[in-house]
């Protein structure tokens, strides 16, 4: 389908929010799911009564929740989800394969919610009905046929609740593997890792409370006018009471200019608030030369540092200092792409700060050093002190409403020793130690006929991944795939010898077990678990919960009878309380309105868990990129009308790109020096280790970016990034950070 037939430019927005927001929201949320049904479910949205949002992780407020608490993108969300649009069997009769492999992304998500189990054998084209009973045979039948339980995978997606991603890794575990890659492999692996390192936690230390005692925020490599709408209010707060708001992005990006709180009626009529002070648009990947810079400069500085706090509660920092010192001016200002004097001045602000929080997302976790991109990150918060007390602290604000608490539950594909005992001590058994494969690992496994089953407990697997053409042929290699999900994506066209889709309960609707209704709990972005409850009826009577299907698989491969632990869930937390740490009285202190906070050692008691007590400076290079003449460095982002691989619409509105996607971002005077035009359609061809990947038909866009630097929208330019090219330390693919030129038509 050409979709992008219609593609029209115009001006980047200057403020985000206001009345716009609102029209588009309901506008989607009138025509998915009528206005009495919209009305009813938004107001239950984060709600204390209600189900959290299947969209972001960033928290909700305690004490002070509107009537209205979702955004713009929150709200679309919800729509695509509780839409009255039906995928029904007939569909599949009606559709081929061969025939729904040629429909946009956008298109496939868009025909509704999936009604019935759904198989597809060996050698047709079309999906045919299944019963849950012959699904979960199949699905036995082939992982009791395996030669090793490691040649079974098992994927899990960010929505998935805390009581299904526990019992989902005890079957995973008690099947004999830790084959249990996720979608934090691809985003905030990489946080984990540095910040595990740095201060012996890979959460985030900071509550949204912090955000009310700040006085500086850095927003680094993140875009929430867009990712993460909601944190806008916060902002927004926080400038009105003069906080310092610094955005270090290579796109000026709207969401960070300003906003006009659509809750406002002020809001509503225009009003905007500034909120970035300050913004450097650094090159893409010059981030830790950028940061050593800041660095340098404070330590010019009289009483440049917390040196009380350094000596009491860090290590390494003579190391730190002396490599600081070394570096040039030259070197940061060429790698970073920032001018000495602007540098200079974001670190007086930073000099001047007495509770500094620095936020950050993909755009520092997806490149080949991102690890010690967030490792700068932990050094700069190290030199002011700002751990362990309020308004200061590492937040990275994580993309998806529970992928935090996956990781909690064991959705891990390297458990740590302390987290397989206790599993094993409450469950009777002896759980694998060996680490299993990673979301790389696993394509790469699969690919290679090492893994020949795949079960994905939600998200869209092919799209999420890098390297879209291998991780497809990978997938086709196995003899079973298996897809639990809400509705039609691009993974259910790219299958296995054999195929399932496994129709699931969302957030939104009612689950009814033999005792009664059900919740489900979730972790936010900040460590606070909460209950979520949907209220609608169900899209169709053969859906189950996500717990459900993971007892139904436990009956059929293990013969283990979960039964009573699906008739009440508090009996799954009950499991939980006495094997995940922080979790005690877990059914009893869940049913607090608003939840409860997780302990944070960092947080709590200025405790640093690494193998010497104490938190670390660390020591990087700055990466250093000679790009050949015609070569540009790519970063993938999102439009405002997507939400990861699921697309809401067609129309970038912030950015001023309507009706299409296939665009790509180049400055203007690269355009003119390399002897192309505005508008003009080319070819991405990305280099690597030899290699060339090639992303066809994009229309060149004058935009305001670094020179040398362009972006794109993803997943369509995944099959740009090798799936080799990984993050040092963590294996996150380097999405934002790939060597590309163009290949002109005609």
């Amino acid at each position: 389908m050409n979709e992008d037939r219609n593609l029209r430019i115009s001006r980047p927005g200057e403020v985000a929010g206001g009345l716009s927001a609102v029209t588009s929201a309901l506008k989607m949320s009138f025509s998915q799911m009528g206005m009495l049904r919209a009305a009813s479910t938004l107001l239950k949205v984060n709600q204390k009564d209600g189900f959290d949002c299947p969209g972001c992780a960033w928290p909700d407020p305690d004490d002070r929740r509107s009537m209205v608490e979702f955004c713009e993108n929150g709200a679309k969300a919800v729509a695509e989800e509780a839409t009255r649009k039906r995928v029904t069997p007939k569909f599949f009769k009606e559709w081929s394969l061969l025939a729904l492999a040629e429909q946009s992304d956008y298109w496939l998500g868009g025909r509704g919610r999936l009604t019935h189990p759904m198989y597809l054998p060996s050698g047709t084209q079309h999906y045919q009905p299944i019963s849950w009973e012959n699904a979960f045979a199949l699905i036995a039948k082939e992982l009791k046929g395996l030669a090793s339980p490691n040649e079974a995978i098992f994927y899990t997606s960010g929505r998935t609740s805390n009581e299904a991603a526990f019992l989902y890794q005890l079957f995973v575990r008690q099947f004999g593997t830790n084959n249990l890659p996720d979608c934090s492999n691809m985003c905030h692996e990489s946080s984990g890792v540095a910040l595990s390192r740095t201060i012996g936690s890979g959460k985030g230390s900071v509550t949204l409370e912090d955000f009310d005692h700040a006085d500086c925020i850095l927003v680094i490599g993140q875009n929430p006018g867009t990712n993460h709408p909601r944190m806008l209010a916060t902002l927004q707060t926080a400038a009105r009471r003069g906080c310092k708001i610094i955005s270090i992005n290579p796109l000026a990006e709207t969401g960070l200019k300003r906003f006009s709180h659509p809750q406002e009626v002020m809001g509503l009529l225009g009003k905007s608030t500034e909120l970035a002070t300050h913004h450097l648009p650094v090159r893409i990947n010059g981030d830790v030369a950028l940061l050593k810079g800041l660095h340098k400069s404070l330590m010019e500085k009289p009483n440049f540092a917390n040196l009380a706090f350094i000596q009491k509660h860090t290590e390494g920092f003579e190391a730190f200092r002396d490599n600081i010192l070394m570096e040039s001016w030259e070197k940061i200002v060429e790698q970073s792409g920032i001018e000495e004097e602007k540098i200079r001045e974001v670190a007086q602000v930073l000099a001047d700060s007495k509770a500094l929080i620095c936020c950050w997302a993909m755009g520092l976790t997806q490149h080949l050093n991102a690890v010690a991109n967030i490792e700068e990150i932990v050094n700069l918060l190290l030199l002011g002190g700002h751990f362990g007390r309020p308004g200061a602290g590492a937040c990275p604000v994580r993309g998806h409403s529970n992928v935090q608490g996956d990781r909690t539950m064991g959705i891990w594909e390297k458990p740590s020793p302390a987290f397989l005992a206790a599993l094993g001590k409450e469950f009777q058994f002896t759980p694998p130690s060996a680490h299993g494969y990673d979301t790389v690992e696993a394509i790469q496994a699969m690919h290679g006929g090492k893994a020949k089953v795949f079960f994905a407990m939600g998200g869209n697997f092919i799209s999420a991944c890098p390297d879209t053409e291998f991780t497809a042929q990978a997938l086709k290699q196995c003899r079973l795939t298996v897809h639990v999900s809400t509705k039609l994506n691009r993974s259910h066209v790219v299958t296995g010898k054999e195929a399932l889709i496994l129709p699931c309960l969302g957030r939104t609707e009612r689950d009814i077990q033999a005792r009664g209704p059900q919740f489900v709990s979730v972790e936010n972005s900040m460590g606070v678990v909460h209950s979520s409850q949907g209220r609608l009826e169900p899209a169709s009577e053969f859906l189950k919960s996500e717990p459900a299907i993971v007892a139904g698989l436990a009956k059929a491969v293990l013969g283990q009878d979960w039964d009573f632990l699906i008739e009440d869930y508090d009996r799954i937390r009950g499991r939980i309380a006495n094997v995940v740490p922080g979790f005690e009285n877990f059914p009893e202190r869940i049913q607090r309105a608003g939840g409860f906070a997780l302990p944070h050692p960092v947080r709590d008691r200025l405790e640093f868990l690494t193998d010497t007590g104490k938190a670390k400076f660390t020591v990087h290079p700055i990466p250093e990129w000679k790009l050949e003449p015609d070569n540009f460095l790519m970063m993938t982002l999102r439009t405002h009308d997507q939400y990861n691989t699921t697309i809401y619409g067609l129309d970038d509105r912030y950015r001023g790109i309507l009706k299409g996607r296939r665009v790509v971002l180049v400055n203007p005077q690269d355009i003119r020096d390399r002897g192309f035009s505005d508008a003009q359609i080319v070819n991405l061809v990305s280099h690597f280790e030899g290699e060339i990947r090639r992303a066809e038909r994009f229309q060149i866009v004058s935009y305001e970016i670094p020179r040398g630097c362009i972006a794109t929208y993803f997943p369509e330019t995944n099959v740009l990034v090798p799936v080799r090219s990984y993050a040092e330390g963590s294996q996150t693919p380097t999405s934002k950070s790939i060597v590309v030129s163009f290949e002109a038509l005609g």
